[in-house]
């Protein structure tokens, strides 16, 4: 049977006339020269250009909720709710926790390695589908990933650290399989083809109310991946700043870095990293104390005379004299 040419519907035709369309006769649709786009707009207001994505276009509390609404397994469950992107982001960093000690930057890489996911509206894409999904898709998400390595600075995988947060995703996926959608422990091998024995146990600690493995109400994921994800940035910024600070002071002078007890060291664990605001507002900055009176406990006196090095206002460095009692002082 002969179909009709769709091309030469006169009501169609008529209808690009009146709004400017080129009739087009080799399209069923009307063609359009304008530029590509993909924009989504944010809870926070902001808009995220998916072909051109700012990786400071969207805030933490945007991600947050996209993971928190964004579901695994198909948003197929054996429970009343789906899973969601971000609880799954939260196991595999505890399983990867697990396996051996992580820096903060590391801990970070591992919570967003689905970040993606919720820029790109939601899509948690099966494995086995990806392949069939085109270069596009490959590309988009290339895309994203390299706005949110950029946006929380993440350093890259080597092969060692990416086997090992395979293994953590794979087993959490195994877990997931059995205890969130009811894939029977045979089946996981054989269907699935995940060769990893699930754990009984599960990582997280639940929220109260709810039972181990079971997928958490929207609101309750979003606000835990957001309090994770606030910890471990702010625990990434105080390393760089560290190191950043130790890297200067080595250039000072030697006469200068030997007369102070406690010069910076770049870890975390042995630096007191402080912000310094005077109650006069006459000083704001951030510093690391090298020097200054300490209690019983090793710890900086902080109301008393103690002396920051800092290279807020000179990437060189300087050392300033803090009189503790007339300033309010917070430890990074």
């Amino acid at each position: 049977m002969k179909l009709p040419d769709v091309t030469q519907f006169d009501p169609l035709n008529i209808a690009k006339q009146q709004i400017g369309t080129p009739i087009d006769h080799s399209q069923t649709f009307p063609s359009s020269n304008s530029k590509p786009r993909a924009v989504v707009l944010l809870q926070s207001g902001r808009r995220l250009d998916l072909l051109n994505p700012d990786p400071n276009c969207w805030t933490n509390e945007d991600l947050a909720i996209g993971l928190s609404r964004t579901y695994r397994w198909a948003g197929h469950s054996a429970w009343e709710l789906p899973l969601s992107v971000a609880q799954h982001s939260l196991t595999v960093l505890a399983l990867r926790e697990a396996i051996g000690p992580l820096s903060p930057a590391e801990a970070l890489r591992e919570l967003l390695h689905d970040a993606t996911e919720a820029l790109m509206g939601g899509f948690d894409c099966i494995a086995p589908l990806k392949p069939h999904l085109g270069s596009g898709f490959s590309r988009l998400d290339e895309r994203l990933q390299a706005a949110v390595n950029q946006r929380y600075r993440l350093p890259p995988w080597t092969e060692q650290t990416y086997s090992l947060h395979k293994h953590a995703d794979r087993l959490a996926a195994a877990c997931e399989a059995v205890h969130v959608v009811g894939w029977s422990r045979t089946d996981i091998r054989g269907t699935l083809e995940i060769q990893l024995i699930p754990l009984d146990e599960d990582p997280l600690t639940p929220p109260p109310g709810l039972r181990p493995w079971q997928p958490w109400p929207p609101t309750i994921a979003q606000e835990i991946f957001f309090k994770k994800l606030t910890e471990l940035q702010r625990s990434h910024d105080t390393t760089q700043t560290l190191a950043q600070l130790a890297e200067a002071f080595e250039r000072l002078p030697p006469k200068m870095r030997l007369c102070l007890t406690s010069p910076p060291t770049g870890d975390r664990h042995k630096d007191t990293l402080v912000f310094v605001d005077a109650l006069d507002n006459s000083l704001s900055i951030e510093g690391v104390i090298v020097d200054g009176l300490k209690d019983e406990d090793g710890k900086f006196c902080l109301g008393e005379e103690f002396t920051i090095f800092t290279i807020d206002n000179d990437p060189r460095g300087e050392l300033l004299g803090i009189n503790g009692w007339n300033c309010h002082v917070e430890i990074r």
